[in-house]
């Protein structure tokens, strides 16, 4: 072979292996960016990310669709998101659900901390304690000393067993010595409708969840289950102020990619969500709707989730709570 000849044959076999890789090239810069939410529109986690939404399709200069795939206390939406293609185009948001479902569920069809790597801790919340107007009580301590003396009477809504407000709720209930029943739902939306049209007596969900049902007059606000009271929500008494000193809990949503997504993907995909979680306008929509941003990174956001599957492993086996199937 001349060396011309080889000259040629050389720039062929680049040619050819830039065709390849192209398609693939062309997906992560010009795909849309699938947000795959696990729960119902109307939730707390569809809240968070409709209000990035826009904010990151401009960051990232492309369309980010918002897909909701509810189901199953969260799996249906998490195990769609196991088989994506690791891209960089498809990701998972999802709630607290996420490090409790191990506890709660067997046979997941998904490896929780195998399956996914952490892409951000977008934020975390305290939940607000919303009741039908016709419950006893102007507050959790008046309402709670009703439900005593009527052991059974009263229910509450959680977005499905092994949700932060289903473990939160039993906590509750346990150190009150209260009989209330557990009613769970496939979602924060599901969850409202309950509480209002009176199917249950309360529910324990996000502000922005709740938030225009209490203005309504709908929901009353019982307490609030984080260390202060709310800035919308200043006569609403926390837990902790409650009778239950110490008492402090938190729900959070973050975003997970495919664990073989490479790492370059991964990192360009913590630095837009993070420069869309701080952007102001958007840092703003989620204060006021009762959020507070961590915008972590991901490794922070993984080890953010072993430590509270940790913590819940402990409580559920300490307390013996049944976590059906």
């Amino acid at each position: 072979m001349t060396d011309f000849s080889r000259r040629d044959a050389l720039r062929m076999t680049a040619a050819l292996a830039a065709g390849a890789l192209a398609p693939s090239a062309f997906a992560q810069s010009d795909a849309s960016l699938k947000l795959v939410v696990t729960f119902p529109p109307g939730g707390s986690t569809d809240i968070t990310a409709r209000i990035v939404q826009p904010r990151l399709s401009e960051r990232i200069g492309r369309p980010v669709v918002v897909e909701n795939r509810p189901g199953a206390a969260s799996q249906v939406g998490t195990q769609f998101v196991a088989r994506a293609a690791p891209d960089g185009n498809t990701v998972l948001v999802c709630f607290d659900t996420h490090a409790i479902n191990p506890i709660a569920k067997k046979n997941l069809p998904y490896d929780t901390f195998k399956d996914f790597v952490g892409v951000s801790l977008a934020v975390r919340f305290p939940l607000v304690i919303g009741a039908h107007p016709s419950v006893p009580g102007k507050n959790l301590k008046e309402f709670l000393e009703a439900a005593k003396k009527e052991p059974g009477k009263f229910s509450y809504a959680s977005t499905g067993v092994g949700s932060m407000n289903h473990l939160v709720a039993e906590d509750l209930k346990r150190q009150a010595g209260a009989d209330i029943l557990h009613v769970p739902f496939g979602g924060g939306g599901p969850a409202v409708a309950a509480v209002l049209g009176n199917t249950v007596s309360f529910t324990l969900l996000s502000y922005a969840a709740l938030k225009g049902s209490i203005s309504g007059g709908k929901i009353k606000a019982l307490a609030v289950t984080g260390t202060k009271r709310l800035a919308d929500l200043p006569d609403v008494p926390t837990v902790a102020e409650s009778g239950f000193p110490g008492f402090e809990a938190y729900s959070w949503i973050g975003i997970f990619a495919p664990s073989a997504t490479p790492p370059a993907t991964v990192k360009k995909l913590t630095e837009d969500f993070q420069a869309a979680l701080t952007h102001a306008e958007v840092s703003k929509k989620l204060s006021d709707a009762g959020f507070e941003v961590m915008a972590t990174d991901g490794p922070a956001l993984d080890r953010f989730a072993v430590g509270q599957y940790e913590r819940w492993s402990d409580f559920v086996k300490k307390t013996g709570l049944k976590m059906e199937e």
